[in-house]
């Protein structure tokens, strides 16, 4: 019950009397159930309560440790609701308002009993996930471990003269059939100049010879995403131009990877490759920020941006990608996956950052 007594003991920090926990990604870090409908109530002490319908009943007995109470009901958010005050005592029940929809809002609003008071609360969870324990490291290496043996065994089977979209689907089949949930987000595959675009859909184009080819990749493994991304030329005879963005995008990346550890700023980690990137002439070209948290989700927190406010903490996982993109000519992007240490990063990504040749 480690992660239900974090919960319970930032209640009274919050100035709250309880906390009800809709998002799904939220419940299954807090309890570990995996189904598609449930919520959990926290409150002070050891008061837990988790509630879902008939279908998971068994699901919910097997997933959930002996510290939840367990009920079944048909509208749990309403359900919910005859679990908090009811004495007229006033109640203060944290919600998630950054993912609770307005009617269910409005529904639960109509429901509490006289005197619950709805407090916004959106993030409290997500704060408490930034942060990751052993077991949560060890999974996110695992899903870096998959992806990075999943993308050399697509690679060997060759770039050139296959569509983006052959590709990016191989890869995807490939992680699910080396044990991957799921794709942490659809693998972006984009060649020559259609690599400009930072956010890609592969296409039914075959990519040519002597070009760049940008791989955005990761994998959903026992709840816990990865992300990397490499860029890769698909010949020796580059356009000089090319290889110059991708030493740059390499520099910049080896050196604000370098600067990540406890007690770095977001925003001052972020200023070290773009310092680099400004500095070869290619300000402009770099529209994005240098990374984010990954965890139960393949984007959190802690950002590493211009407007970050966030100082790096040991145990949060961050990934570290600058990137060039001149439109209409090339993009170049190399991303590492890395653990924050006391000392320095942990790269998670085992694939070489050198420009490695596929034909």
């Amino acid at each position: 019950m480690e992660r239900s007594d974090r919960v319970s003991e930032t209640l009274a920090e919050k100035g709250l009397d309880a906390l009800l926990v809709t998002n799904l990604v939220n419940v299954r870090w807090l309890t570990g159930y995996t189904g598609s409908n449930g919520l959990a109530l926290v409150g002070p002490g050891d008061q837990r309560l988790f509630l879902t319908d008939f279908r998971y009943l068994t699901q919910a007995g097997e997933q959930l440790d002996a510290g939840w109470r367990r009920e079944i009901a048909q509208e749990i958010l309403q359900a919910a609701t005859a679990f908090v005050g009811g004495d007229g005592a006033v109640v203060k029940l944290g919600f998630d308002d950054a993912s609770m929809s307005v009617k269910e809002h409005g529904s639960l609003a109509a429901k509490v009993a006289e005197g619950v008071e709805l407090v916004p609360a959106g993030g409290l969870i997500e704060g408490l996930r930034a942060v990751k324990d052993a077991d949560e490291q060890a999974k996110i290496r695992a899903a870096a471990k998959l992806a990075d043996e999943a993308l050399s065994e697509v690679l060997a089977r060759g770039l050139a003269g296959r569509t983006e979209r052959d590709v990016a689907l191989d890869l995807e089949v490939t992680m699910r059939k080396k044990g991957a949930e799921s794709v942490s987000f659809p693998p972006i595959v984009a060649s020559g100049t259609h690599s400009a675009l930072p956010h890609a859909e592969p296409r039914d184009v075959e990519i040519p010879k002597n070009t760049l080819v940008t791989i955005d990749w990761g994998a959903q493994l026992d709840g816990y995403a990865s992300d990397c991304t490499r860029t890769y030329a698909t010949g020796p005879d580059l356009d000089p131009r090319d290889r110059e963005v991708y030493e740059v995008v390499l520099e910049a990346q080896l050196e604000s990877l370098a600067a990540v550890r406890a007690g770095a700023g977001g925003r001052e980690v972020d200023a070290i490759a773009r310092d680099v990137i400004t500095a070869a002439g290619h300000g402009e070209h770099f529209g994005h920020g240098l990374g984010h948290g990954v965890g139960a989700e393949v984007h959190e927190g802690p950002r590493l941006s211009q407007r970050s406010e966030a100082t790096l903490e040991t145990g949060q996982v961050v990934t570290v990608e600058p990137g060039i993109y001149v439109p209409g000519a090339v993009g170049v992007r190399i991303e590492d996956l890395a653990i924050v240490t006391d000392d320095g990063a942990e790269v998670l990504t085992s694939l070489p950052k050198d420009l490695q040749v596929i034909d």
